[in-house]
């Protein structure tokens, strides 16, 4: 049974989409007012890692300083004026820590305001359990590693809120999934049960898409020429309904947009199966969301569909895999690109004999990046004859003293190689981490709620695994006369982003009637011959595509092809955010009568 609709509008600010996120966008969300609450999302794979190897240097460092000292501190009194709760994942490795932190802050400027914290997500002191017992890699199938940072669980929603039930004004978590920081107020507020999936659902889906702050007011948006006042774009709000509907909206007067087509590149970004997309709480299907205008910079999302969650929960652990030196050299005149890549391969070489003559072991890897030539666009590159480029120079060794090494030997190629070779850029020698993510049977991990003097644990609930509804299949045109071919850019938006060792590419059309051509020029087989170039061993990738009718999409899944992904990948784009660039420029052939000038398409998305 549905809870009971009622007509409250719950509006919800997205403050952050990562720690380290602009200070602009609070003082926005505050300035617009009638804000229920504000949200913010900390934690990404690789600050875990940042925060594992700070927190083994310094056990006191458990958590980013930003929430104190950026976003919620300089603000903390406005916000208890206007009544405005928080709800953020920014406890990190340690929630309570940080809920003592807000309380002696609110305490020394005399509000009133109670704090809660909710924990249970680390996992580290059962790493050896995890490693007898067997676990191993859920997507690789590589074994547990043996130097383990962190190792965190990854929570629901219903924690946070009954910490809210509880009255706290402030939540504070640790490692939970990222739209639980929205849905958390949302079964709050409506009370949304365990077994509401579609309700569960959409409030994952108003989570999805405020998560990432400004990704959803035009921030990387493929038509970014339509996209003005980017020095002020606003931060995302989120106004939802006990239905589960939301509309996406910004402060006024913020610069920035919110159309069809920013909201649909946020719906898909990060997401492999939209008709699978898997959370603690709740098992989302988002292929047949619909969105639609509804007003300037005002965008409604409705028809998200849940089922009962999966029996397992997921945790994601870091690991230490040495120390990694990175070098940036520039390269100017004639050939730069064949210069700087015999340079790099030189050197390497070098380092190579001086790790040999000190009886020190071999790199564990080593890599030769050069942007300016167009390189990363493997087959679809014009020519690699530009004449300034920059060389990103990688080499991975067990000890520190090994990366020193190279340090110091690469930058003598200034003056022993390469005619207009110029001063490094950067060099740094830093540890390097990797991420390892396995299954863990929900029962095995238990959230905990802290308030003041008093800790309850809160049940992860069942689950059981049900098969996804599987979309209609898309029709793709056979061999028809009168076909003229045309840019991507031209027919579609793209999004595309990490998710471990594999990334996701969004194709989103302009118009319905697009879709059947673009899904007939975009093949898996088309798709993975797009990224061979990429991936370690210069094989075409497996890939896997999904149809998304509600918004007339194409969303494809691209396995093995980060070399690491963010933490370990050594290219110019280990987070995958600019994959989406590479197909837009790819030929389809559609119908003479279908085509529309480029101008003319992209104004449409400023509609």
């Amino acid at each position: 049974m549905s809870a009971p609709a009622t007509d409250k509008v719950v509006r919800i600010g997205g403050g952050s989409a990562y720690f380290a996120d602009s200070a602009l966008g609070v003082p926005q969300l505050l300035a617009d007012g009638d804000l229920d609450y504000l949200v913010f999302d900390y934690l990404a794979e690789a600050s875990m890692g940042m925060l594992g190897l700070q927190h083994k240097a310094d056990p006191a460092a458990t958590y980013p300083p930003d929430f104190l000292n950026v976003h919620v501190g300089p603000h903390l009194a406005q916000i208890a004026n206007k009544g405005i709760r928080i709800v953020a994942n920014a406890g990190a490795l340690d929630p309570r820590a940080l809920a003592r932190e807000i309380e002696a802050l609110i305490d020394k400027q005399n509000l009133s305001l109670t704090v809660a914290a909710v924990s249970g997500d680390d996992l580290i002191e059962r790493v050896e359990e995890f490693r007898s017992a067997g676990k191993s890699d859920m997507f690789s199938g590589a074994p547990f590693p043996d130097s383990i940072l962190t190792c965190n669980a990854y929570l629901g929603a219903f924690p946070i809120a009954e910490a809210l039930d509880c009255g706290a004004d402030i939540v504070v978590t640790g490692r939970i999934v990222d739209s639980a920081i929205v849905l958390g107020p949302l079964i709050h507020e409506f009370g949304w049960k365990h077994d509401e999936y579609d309700l569960l659902a959409a409030g994952t889906l108003a989570g999805h898409l405020l998560e990432c702050s400004t990704q959803i007011t035009g921030g990387t948006f493929t038509d970014w020429e339509t996209v003005e006042g980017w020095e002020t774009i606003g931060f995302p709000i989120g106004e939802c309904s006990s239905d589960g509907s939301v509309v996406i909206t910004k402060p006024h007067g913020t610069g920035g947009l919110v159309s069809r087509g920013t909201v649909a590149e946020q719906l898909l970004y990060e997401v492999s199966d939209p008709a699978d997309y898997i959370v603690a709480d709740v098992c989302c299907d988002f292929s047949d969301v619909k969105i639609d205008d509804v007003g300037p910079d005002r965008v409604r999302v409705t028809g998200a569909k849940g089922r009962p969650p999966s029996p397992y929960l997921k945790v994601s652990a870091t690991t230490e895999l040495g120390w990694r030196t990175t070098a940036i050299t520039p390269f100017v005149g004639r050939d730069a690109s064949a210069k700087a890549r015999r340079q790099g391969k030189a050197l390497i070489a070098r380092a190579r004999t001086l790790l040999e003559r000190a009886g020190m072991p071999d790199f564990t890897a080593t890599s030769i990046a050069v942007f300016g030539d167009e390189s990363a666009f493997g087959p679809d590159a014009p020519g690699r004859n530009s004449r300034e480029v920059v060389m990103k120079l990688t080499a991975d060794h067990a000890t520190m003293q090994g990366a020193g090494l190279f340090a110091r030997e690469q930058a003598s190629g200034i003056t022993t190689m390469a005619p207009g070779t110029g001063i490094n850029l950067a060099t740094t020698v830093l540890p390097l981490t990797g991420v390892f993510a396995f299954l863990l049977e929900r029962g095995e991990v238990t959230a905990t709620v802290t308030l003041g003097d008093e800790s309850w644990t809160v049940p992860n609930g069942d689950g059981h695994s049900t098969a996804a509804t599987i979309p209609p299949a898309l029709q793709t045109p056979a061999n028809a006369d009168g076909l003229v071919e045309v840019e991507l850019r031209d027919l579609a938006w793209t999004r595309s982003g990490d998710k471990g060792n594999l990334f996701n590419v969004a194709v989103i059309a302009r118009k319905p009637e697009f879709l059947p051509w673009i899904a007939r020029a975009l093949s898996e087989d088309a798709v993975s011959s797009c990224y061979a170039h990429i991936s370690a061993e210069r094989q075409a990738p497996r890939v896997e595509r999904f149809h998304v009718p509600g918004i007339h999409a194409l969303n494809f899944v691209v396995h093995a092809s980060l070399d690491g992904g963010i933490l370990q990948g050594t290219s110019f784009d280990p987070a995958a955010k600019g994959m989406g660039q590479f197909l837009l420029s790819h030929q389809v052939a559609i119908p003479g009568e279908l085509k529309a000038s480029p101008s003319a398409e992209r104004r449409q998305a400023g509609d």
